[in-house]
Parts: C-alpha cells; sequence; structure tokens
C-alpha cells in the first residue's frame, strides 16, 4: 500500500482509520489543517516562511484568532507572533504554536461524509464567511480551504452512542451525493479562497473502520503543487 508523502495527508487519514471519525468534534479541523505549515517547511519552497520560523517569529494559532481582533474560529491561522508572547514548540513538530498579531495564511477544513446535499447550503456559508474573517484584521492573507468528501458505497455517522447508517433513500450514500457536493462547492464556495482542494476519499466509518484515497498519486501532486503555490506567494507578499 502506498503511502503519503505529506504531514496533512497523513493526518487526515488517521480520522478515519482504524476508529470512527466523530463528526461534532471541533478540534478535528485544526489538526488537519496545521499540517499544512508543517509540510510548507519541510517543502522547503520559501526561505522567508522557514527562517521566520525558525525564528518562532511566525508561529501557528490554533485559536484561530488575531490579539484584540473578534472573529468566527477557522482551523489554522499562521501570522506574527505577538511580541509580549512566548512560542511553544510541541516535540515533533517544526512550526511552534502561540496567539498571532496578524494573519498571513489562513487555512479551513471542512468534511463532507453523510446528508452531503442537505446540508452544503451551510457548508458553503460557512468556508465563505471564514475566508471572509481571514481578511478581516486587514492585509492580504493567503486563504486555503480543503474539503474531504468521501465516496463510499455506505456510511455511518455517530452521535453520542447511536449510530446512523446510510440506507440510499431516506440517508443517501455517499457515493449518490458526492459529485453534486463537489460541484456546487466548486461553483459557489471556491472563489472565496486563494487555494482550494477537495481530498477524495471513500471511508465507511464501520465494520473495522477501513480508509482509502480515491486517488492518492493524484492528490498528493494536488496538494503539493498547492504547497508550492503558497509558498510563492508567501514570498510574494510578506
Amino acid at each position: 500500500m502506498s503511502e503519503e508523502k505529506y504531514a496533512l495527508l497523513r493526518t487526515f487519514r488517521s480520522l478515519f482509520e482504524g476508529k470512527p471519525y466523530r463528526h461534532r468534534a471541533s478540534n478535528l479541523g485544526d489538526l488537519v489543517a496545521s499540517q499544512m505549515y508543517e509540510d510548507l517547511v519541510a517543502l522547503g519552497k520559501s526561505t522567508k516562511l522557514i527562517e521566520r520560523v525558525q525564528r518562532h517569529e511566525r508561529v501557528v494559532n490554533l485559536r484561530n484568532l488575531m490579539i484584540g481582533k473578534p472573529g468566527r474560529r477557522g482551523d489554522g491561522t499562521f501570522g506574527e507572533l505577538v511580541p509580549a508572547a512566548v512560542a511553544v514548540l510541541e516535540e515533533g513538530m517544526l512550526v511552534a504554536r502561540g496567539p498571532v498579531a496578524t494573519i498571513e495564511i489562513g487555512a479551513e477544513t471542512n468534511i463532507l461524509a453523510k446528508a452531503m446535499i442537505k446540508q452544503i447550503d451551510r457548508v458553503i456559508t460557512d468556508l465563505v464567511n471564514q475566508a471572509t474573517q481571514f481578511k478581516r484584521g486587514g492585509g492580504h492573507p493567503i486563504c486555503v480551504a480543503f474539503v474531504g468528501i468521501t465516496f463510499a458505497e455506505q456510511y455511518v455517522s455517530f452521535e453520542g452512542n447511536k449510530s446512523w447508517p446510510t440506507d440510499g433513500k431516506r440517508y443517501k450514500h455517499p457515493i449518490q451525493e458526492a459529485a453534486q457536493a463537489a460541484r456546487r462547492l466548486t461553483e459557489r464556495a471556491k472563489a472565496a479562497f486563494d487555494e482550494f482542494q477537495f481530498l477524495r476519499f471513500r471511508a465507511t466509518n464501520a465494520n473495522g473502520f477501513p480508509f482509502k484515497w480515491r486517488d492518492l498519486e493524484a492528490t498528493q501532486m494536488e496538494y503539493s503543487a498547492l504547497l508550492t503555490r503558497v509558498s510563492r506567494e508567501y514570498d510574494r507578499q510578506f
């Protein structure tokens, strides 16, 4: 089995593989989006970004709010460390954590697995609003969105101790809605972001909790190109 070359893709897989995915766990998007900054440093395409990260001048802020600026939660913001704060470097990580005074890059993660069309308008609104929030503090942050969509033949969602399997009728199977959901997101949400990538996969969220990328090679190529463009844009803007 091929393995993912990038931390973001490995982390995304870990949400589903071998254990149930809990849709209401609010920190999972943070966990995925924050890995993009690890991948940007590891890729090494932006000298400015790497030097600032190594000096702990730039950090990931998982609270996703600029100090002194209200706003809704995003999934992973990267910017200038507040001068009075101390950056915290976690073991095994390349990018330190801390409160930010500015947002230079903002990343949002959303995952669609069940009742996609029923909730698509809310998802689109959330994505567009988050891009607006990234930009509200001033400047021109690079805005990135990752949207996971499962193309599984069946799917089970969990709420508390209850499970809700798709039946193809009242609860459509993911494969019945995935293409339409992706099309509507492309039409109505993609333009709000500088970079927008679908993470297409298959996960039933049941029976051993298997996970498989729909096309790992294509996904990695798309993500690698995204990282390169973000690196170049960062050097140009900041």
